[in-house]
């Protein structure tokens, strides 16, 4: 699974550095990061009014809480002003992620992949900084191992001694919800 990861991320780097772009951005997700969701994504355009990128995250105990969350989250961007990285944009993305959540008296431990719209829009501050307010809603398909803490998972959830997930779904959720300060780097 994580060899996966790795491979997707090294493809999508490629891919980004092998197109003609004029221009590629940096970017954190301020709100992401209030919320100790430490995060970085690249935005490179690939046609007049078009982008692609590329954001990560980690979290690792986030105020002390038991939780662990890891996404990557790649989008195409097409902005309606007629230049790329500036005011509305519509967007296609995905995400994919792995977790292992406490909350209450719940652990959840499994992935999640989706696709979802995002509607944006791209505020320049400066020649080069800029503030990115999105929202994007969508359905992820998840698979996880859901039990309360008190249970005994490794001998309840087992099948022949190997551990199984327990629950699997669709859901509707929100998949992107932010505010971006994005620096062009050219």
């Amino acid at each position: 699974m994580l060899l996966r990861k790795v491979s997707f991320i090294i493809i999508m780097l490629f891919a980004m550095s092998v197109a003609k772009a004029q221009m590629l951005a940096v970017n954190t997700d301020v709100a992401m990061d209030g919320l100790m969701a430490p995060n970085l994504g690249l935005e490179l355009t690939v046609g007049n009014q078009s982008t692609l990128s590329l954001n990560g995250l980690i979290s690792h105990k986030p105020w002390g809480k038991t939780a662990q969350v890891a996404a990557l989250q790649p989008e195409y961007r097409y902005y309606l002003s007629g230049r790329p990285m500036d005011r509305f944009f519509l967007g296609l993305g995905g995400i994919a992620a792995v977790y292992d959540v406490n909350i209450k008296d719940k652990r959840y431990d499994g992935y999640c992949a989706g696709a979802g719209l995002t509607f944006g829009y791209v505020l320049p501050l400066t020649e080069r900084l800029s503030v990115d307010f999105h929202a994007g809603f969508g359905v992820t398909r998840y698979k996880q191992k859901e039990y309360y803490l008190g249970d005994d998972f490794d001998n309840e959830y087992s099948l022949d001694g190997n551990q199984r997930s327990n629950a699997s779904g669709f859901r509707y959720m929100p998949t992107r919800i932010g505010v971006s300060l994005s620096y062009t780097l050219r």
